[in-house]
């Protein structure tokens, strides 16, 4: 091998050589850099769990907790929407609890009733329905027909969309008669101690000047009182025509129309008797299956109705603890046992001694 030919091999081993450092380097320098844009990237957490903002924080799992009005001395709800809701929770029968909250919480859509499950808020009556027999497994109507449910969905609509506006214009008209024939006592109902008097008044400006606005918004408000009266005739019709001698309007179970249909009809029927009411005594005079079906409906979900009124007891379903003792009660109990133990005591005292004189009277005659 010539010189020539051994500066070509030595200088071919200093360029490999030179490339094995250089790769070594470039390696090394982009591990690091590597290193580096981990370091500087945010770590990747798991997204934290989403906010309970019921009002309900310490509830219990899978239980139903219910907002709504304030019981009456007449009707466990004035509100057609919250007796709808309370009739369903009991003919699924599933666990649920009123929330004494004296008419303080309005869902976020602004309304009454609704629900907390698990700390998650359900507003509207009907979806409320929707999504608990979802949760639950629970359909009042799982055994109606296609036709059944369509004539169903019809019928509902006619009492929540139509009926439910005749009753709303006599309560705006006749405020007093809503304060007299339901017998509402405002001042329970807020948990207040403002007299009534005054609480009626504003009760009385308050809602009629909201509930006007509404029924003449909705179009009924704009016709006579005799008009109204004969719409809630015909609807009153409808019904006691499609209920004819059933128990239930689709036979011997009650469904969701039946719910319905004695949620809006209890809030009629219920009103006291002093208080005038035409439709109430068309409904009863004329179609007296309505209220059999009101009653039977009455009798299988609220066997505790007159509980729930006389007493306004919002959980009248719910059993009671054991009521505890006064203070009073609690020390004359505890003074009464320290006699007995000290009697007690006493009398192992004066056996005792007969025993002691009896063993001396012994020796003695010994």
């Amino acid at each position: 091998m010539t010189n020539e030919d051994t500066k070509v091999v030595d200088e071919t081993k200093e360029v490999k050589e030179e490339a094995v450092i250089d790769t070594k380097q470039n390696d090394t320098k982009e591990k690091e850099a590597e290193k580096k844009e981990e370091s500087a990237a945010p770590a990747v957490t798991e997204p934290a769990p989403p906010k309970i903002t019921a009002h309900k924080v310490n509830f219990e799992k899978d239980v139903i907790y219910l907002y709504q009005f304030s019981r009456t001395p007449v009707i466990p709800s004035i509100s057609p929407y919250c007796l709808k809701v309370e009739t369903w929770l009991r003919l699924a029968g599933l666990k649920y609890e009123n929330v004494d909250h004296k008419m303080k919480y309005r869902s976020k859509k602004g309304q009454l009733p609704f629900i907390e499950i698990n700390g998650e808020e359900v507003a509207d009556s009907g979806l409320i329905i929707k999504d608990l027999g979802k949760r639950f497994d629970k359909d009042l109507d799982a055994k109606l027909s296609q036709d059944q449910k369509n004539i169903a969905h019809a019928m509902i609509s006619m009492i929540e969309n139509n009926f439910v506006w005749v009753v709303m214009a006599w309560r705006t008209k006749y405020p007093d008669n809503v304060i007299k024939g339901y017998k509402v006592n405002l001042q329970h109902a807020l948990g207040t101690r403002i007299p009534n008097g005054l609480l009626n008044f504003f009760f009385k400006f308050n809602y009629v000047r909201k509930g006007t606005k509404k029924v003449k918004a909705q179009g009924i408000g704009l016709h006579k009182a005799e008009e109204i009266e004969e719409f809630g005739r015909n609807d009153l019709k409808v019904l006691a025509e499609m209920l004819g001698d059933k128990a239930f309007f689709f036979g011997e179970e009650p469904t969701t129309l039946d719910v319905v249909a004695f949620a809006h009809l209890a809030q009629i029927y219920c009103i006291d008797k002093d208080v005038e009411f035409p439709l109430r005594d068309y409904m009863e005079t004329t179609h007296s299956n309505l209220v059999a079906h009101i009653n039977r409906v009455k009798n299988r979900c609220f066997p505790d109705w007159d509980d729930i009124c006389n007493n306004l007891d919002l959980n009248a379903h719910l059993p009671k603890p054991p009521p505890e003792e006064k203070k009073e009660e609690k020390e004359e109990k505890k003074e009464g046992e320290k006699e007995k133990e000290t009697e007690k005591s006493e009398k192992e005292k004066e056996i005792e001694k007969e025993s002691e004189e009896k063993k001396e009277d012994k020796e003695e005659k010994k």
